[in-house]
């Protein structure tokens, strides 16, 4: 352990490979890559090693084969050439504005000319990439490789501002040659979050072979269930030493909090490596994803879009279309929601080929909710963990009017990101938010025989039974004594009834004005 070099944050294969840092070894699949097409795009979260595959990428392709000693590559290639390699980040910035991105580019494209001595002549970026691909073919008498990272931030920091279009617009003329200079270009990859649709790199790309939900490379990224065994037993052994814990809970645990993402169906859970190496590092279960910023395309989009929470919160079914591709102009957030890591694909019904997607692990979710809480409920900033907590204590004391006050006063009025006739899904959702945040086990929309329940809570000794409706003007009483046949007749505790457990069935009457809760009514 003592020499052992975990690699946090570290994106530059040459500089890991020479510090000697732990590396999950992934070149049999870049071998994959070359060798069997030309030009791809892979969308991966933020924090999932995309830098640190084009970094790789670019050492093999500049020859580098002293660097890939003793990984798979070494044994299955055999010829080592070195290409011209041109090597594109957006990362290194924010483009708020677009004489940010102009001279970003421009920064990048004279990097460029002055590395292969070819003198600018033209002010336009289309045309200087241009000129330098040809340029770089010239020159070495071998096709060129370019590699683009983060394609996207530049239109991803500018939505909802007066420069998002403009930032489209140039980057959409930037990457043109790519595809005019087909004949001069050995290989071509870009990754990004998102593949946003409006810049219509795609329909100008149409050659990009899109690997993001390609069984073949769902592990191109990340740490496998199988490489976590084999490259980090040593961190393994010493996290469960310091935790107290035996290896099998350690894994199980480690399972839970950072594993579950799965890019396609039918494939091996994959986790988040950023956050793995820093539970390694630290020895301890923190929730270390959220701890290196929230994606300011959620916040973003949020902000701007009113949403229902209930198609985010409760898992749903969707085809492919609906979170492949993200369009600026649509209101379905499903795909900014699935592309920022937040939902993963759990589950593949192959007859109607509807894929289920829910939050991959107990980290991401947390702290999604954490976010939605905060931007979607009145209860100022630093008492939402405050109230959280006492409905959790609530709950476990079955003390019912305290936990309903409390959700009272976080929802006390409709949020203006939230359109009024969209209140009734907004106040189930936040209410599910709320109980899901305390820990107990949270089921809505469980389904029954005779229906659905709305809300159901479970505690170690006890059942909570919620069915929410809107007062539409007519009386609370009414509206309650409704709420509460409806759980009886429906039979929706029944299946509750060998548990043991105490039983509560709870009518929550919300305002359909918007002026949140109204009242409740409890029937043991």
């Amino acid at each position: 352990m003592n020499n052992r070099f975990l690699p946090i944050g570290i994106q530059d294969f040459e500089d890991l490979r020479n510090r000697g840092s732990v590396y999950v070894d992934k070149t049999h699949l870049v071998y994959k890559l070359v060798t069997e097409g030309k030009p791809y795009f892979l969308s991966r979260p933020r924090r999932f090693g995309k830098s640190l595959l084009l970094s790789t990428l670019e050492a093999y392709f500049l020859g580098k084969k002293d660097l890939f000693k003793g990984l798979a590559i070494e044994n299955l290639e055999k010829d080592w050439v070195q290409y011209p390699v041109i090597k594109i980040s957006f990362g290194r910035s924010s483009y708020e504005s677009h004489d940010k991105l102009l001279a970003v580019i421009d920064n990048i494209l004279s990097e460029h000319e002055r590395f292969f001595d070819f003198e600018k002549k033209s002010d336009d970026s289309a045309v200087r990439l241009d000129n330098l691909i040809h340029s770089a073919y010239e020159k070495t008498g071998k096709q060129v490789v370019i590699l683009i990272d983060e394609y996207d931030k530049p239109i991803l920091d500018a939505l909802y501002t007066q420069h998002e279009e403009q930032n489209r617009q140039e980057l959409r003329s930037f990457y043109s040659p790519l595809k005019d200079c087909d004949q001069y270009i050995r290989f071509l990859f870009l990754t990004g979050i998102t593949k946003v649709s409006h810049v219509n790199i795609f329909s100008g790309l149409n050659q990009l072979n899109d690997i993001s939900l390609d069984k073949k490379y769902s592990s191109i990224c990340g740490v496998s269930e199988s490489e976590l065994g084999e490259y980090f037993m040593p961190e393994i052994e010493a996290l469960a030493e310091e935790q107290e814990m035996s290896l099998e809970e350690t894994k199980a645990k480690l399972a839970q909090m950072y594993d579950g993402y799965h890019f396609t169906h039918d494939v091996e859970g994959v986790y988040n490596p950023f956050c793995l190496l820093k539970c390694f590092s630290a020895n301890d279960f923190g929730s270390y994803w959220f701890e290196s910023g929230t994606p300011s395309l959620l916040v973003k989009t949020l902000q701007n879009q009113p949403i229902e929470l209930t198609n985010i919160v409760n898992g749903r079914l969707a085809n492919e279309n609906q979170f492949k591709n993200y369009d600026p102009d649509s209101k379905n957030m499903l795909p900014v929601i699935y592309q920022s890591g937040y939902l993963t694909i759990k589950d593949f019904e192959k007859e109607t080929r509807l894929y289920k997607l829910d939050f991959p692990n107990k980290e991401v979710e947390e702290g999604f909710l954490d976010v939605l809480l905060k931007k979607f409920i009145t209860v100022p900033y630093d008492d939402i963990g405050l109230e959280i907590n006492n409905l959790r204590v609530a709950l476990r004391d079955k003390n019912l009017d305290r936990a309903m006050n409390i959700i009272k006063s976080a929802i006390a009025d409709l949020p203006t990101v939230v359109k009024k006739d969209m209140c009734e899904n907004y106040y189930e959702s936040v209410t599910h938010l709320m109980f899901r945040m305390t820990g107990w086990r949270v089921v809505s929309e469980l389904q029954n025989v005779c229906g659905r329940s709305d809300v159901v809570v479970a505690s170690k000794d006890s059942v909570f039974i919620f069915e929410l409706k809107m007062d539409k003007g007519r009386p609370f009483e009414q509206v309650a004594e409704e709420a509460l046949t409806q759980i009886d007749e429906n039979g929706y505790s029944q299946r509750f009834a060998v548990s043991g457990k105490k039983m509560y069935k709870v009518a929550l009457i919300f305002s359909s004005e918007g002026k949140g809760l109204l009242g409740w009514k409890v029937k043991e």
